[in-house]
């Protein structure tokens, strides 16, 4: 069993780490060439609506607590005309404010697509504001996409919600209620195997992060990498796939081609958009995404985002709980 030779943690999440509320903000202002629409650009790293790492507010501020290669840290993203201001605090937060214009998409060229079906230019149209944000960070987006493995979202976004809590450090600064940046490496590695059961995460899931986190250092570096060179590397790792891969290189690197194969709704979705075909797989979903080589993640996002979906025929699928086994 996962961790099964672990030491038992300390129960509850340790004093040592309080929450920095009367700590002084750091700043930056960027403006982007184009339109932007922070909810489209960070909205992929929202793991559920009880992420305790993501938090979108009414105000419209986006709020973020991410591990930095500088240590935790939290981010606050606001958008004041043409201009985006960045608040962060922690000792991660000149890292988060250097990386801020990459998150919001500095990085991507929206130009070089070019639709050649109707539904994604229309999309596109209605969207302008969309582009492909880049973290710079792996085992963030790597670890929830595990969890993702063969489960409903709602068992995955369960899991991170419980693990992270249970586990990880307050995010520093004066962040929403309930906000904790996920556990560092060592951490994931000492979680015992009851509390993976507790939080619904079987073995197999479970063993995949705990050879991911051993090998963090070398995982983290892919962050430096190009895309397709990032994926191979993750895939070294036992347990982690193409559909794993894709899943974290388009939050990490903001990959415009990282298609998700693999996955059980994505192609009968593609084919229905661009073919009227609910039965499309992996083959014929990257036949109708060929003539956007270079640019087929950005085309299943809009396809995506159009909200045309072939209509249910089968039950959903079951949501397990093996906690209770």
């Amino acid at each position: 069993m996962a961790g099964r030779f672990a030491p038992r943690p300390v129960r509850g999440i340790p004093a040592a780490v309080p929450r920095q509320a009367g700590a002084p903000a750091r700043t930056r202002t960027w403006t982007p060439d184009g339109p932007l629409d922070l909810a489209l650009v960070l909205g992929p790293l929202r793991r559920g609506p009880g992420d305790p790492t993501f938090r979108a507010l009414p105000d419209g501020s986006v709020w973020r607590a991410s591990r930095t290669p500088a240590g935790p840290g939290t981010l606050r993203v606001t958008a004041h005309g043409a201009q985006v201001r960045g608040d962060a605090w922690g000792p991660g937060a000149e890292w988060l404010l250097h990386h801020l214009p990459r998150l919001l998409g500095a990085d991507d060229d929206p130009s070089a697509f070019a639709p050649r079906h109707r539904l994604l230019a229309t999309v596109r149209h209605r969207r302008p504001g969309l582009r492909l944000g880049r973290t710079g960070l792996v085992l963030e987006s790597l670890i929830p996409s595990v969890l993702e493995q063969k489960v409903t979202t709602d068992e995955a976004y369960r899991a991170w919600r419980l693990l992270v809590r249970r586990y990880g450090d307050p995010a520093p600064g004066p962040a929403p209620e309930r906000m904790y940046v996920m556990p560092a490496p060592r951490t994931w590695a000492l979680i015992p195997s009851w509390e993976w059961h507790r939080a619904g995460v079987d073995d197999k899931r479970a063993s995949t992060i705990l050879r991911a986190v051993r090998v963090a250092a070398r995982l983290e570096e892919a962050a430096g990498m190009e895309p397709a060179a990032a994926q191979a590397r993750l895939e070294v790792v036992p347990g982690i796939g193409p559909w794993t891969s894709a899943e974290t290189v388009q939050r990490s690197h903001g990959a415009p081609d990282a298609v998700t194969v693999g996955d059980v709704h994505l192609p009968g979705i593609v084919g229905w958009a661009l073919a009227g075909d609910r039965h499309a797989d992996d083959a014929a979903m990257l036949r109708l995404l060929e003539p956007y080589a270079g640019q087929r993640h950005r085309a299943a996002r809009l396809i995506l985002l159009s909200g045309r979906v072939p209509p249910r025929r089968a039950p959903r699928m079951p949501v397990g709980d093996i906690a209770r086994w």
